[in-house]
């Protein structure tokens, strides 16, 4: 998650239907290929921390530790009797699962940022990627952002194997959404923003969201078509 990409109160990141939709989806990933949980998670580029304080919050991790330069200094916590790390960088590490949330678009060289990862950890360990989808839905929002790219599953399965990793999963998600959300964008190209898109909802809206994803679940490993995230499961 990126630092700039915060605009809300860290409490209410947990009430917003796009962070909760997308961490429900990660998790469902997680229970199906560590059927134990993961014993110790490495969160790359990951902000204030939220979706592995989420995994801790819940049990569904033992441990995580958080990296990203961005942080002013190291720092460690515990979540519910867990540990949490941050740190600004890593060198080798025993994390059985690592997540790149959102990360990759945000560098020049994405294969060789995912490959010093891989190098990073044991052979077998699990990757679990997001990258916004679709180069068509540039906008404000990724400029705001600094993104590079965005991607399609073709460009990310020639990422992550060209790093060195085999793709085990990759489909998209918020399919059920994507129609709305890209006649937005493309409605508003060529807007300059000082923001993210990332704006508080209400409740309604946030319930309704949060329950057209939620269905879209029980699909969304064949979605292949449309989406705007593009998501990968894989090993080194």
């Amino acid at each position: 998650m990126d630092l700039k990409e915060i605009g809300l109160p860290e409490e209410a990141l947990g009430r917003h239907w796009y962070y909760r939709s997308k961490a429900a989806m990660m998790a469902r990933h997680l229970r199906a290929a560590v059927p134990d949980g993961p014993r110790e998670v490495l969160d790359v580029g990951a902000g204030i921390g939220w979706f592995s304080r989420w995994l801790l919050e819940r049990g569904l991790c033992a441990s995580a530790t958080c990296v990203d330069p961005g942080y002013p200094a190291d720092s460690r916590t515990e979540v519910d009797g867990r540990p949490l790390a941050k740190v600004r960088a890593i060198g080798r590490s025993d994390a059985d699962t690592v997540l790149m949330m959102d990360v990759l678009e945000h560098v020049d060289d994405d294969v060789a940022l995912l490959g010093e990862y891989l190098d990073k950890t044991a052979p077998g360990t699990l990757f679990f990627i997001t990258v916004p989808a679709f180069e068509f839905l540039w906008s404000g929002h990724d400029e705001f952002l600094e993104h590079r790219r965005r991607y399609t599953l073709k460009s990310l399965r020639r990422t992550v194997e060209r790093a060195g990793a085999r793709p085990e999963v990759l489909h998209y998600y918020f399919g059920a959404i994507f129609p709305a959300a890209a006649a937005v964008r493309l409605a508003t190209r060529g807007r300059r923003t000082d923001r993210s898109d990332m704006k508080p909802q209400s409740a309604p809206v946030n319930a309704m969201l949060r329950a057209i994803c939620s269905a879209e679940m029980r699909m969304m490993r064949v979605n292949r078509l449309a989406g705007l995230t593009a998501v990968c499961l894989c090993r080194r």
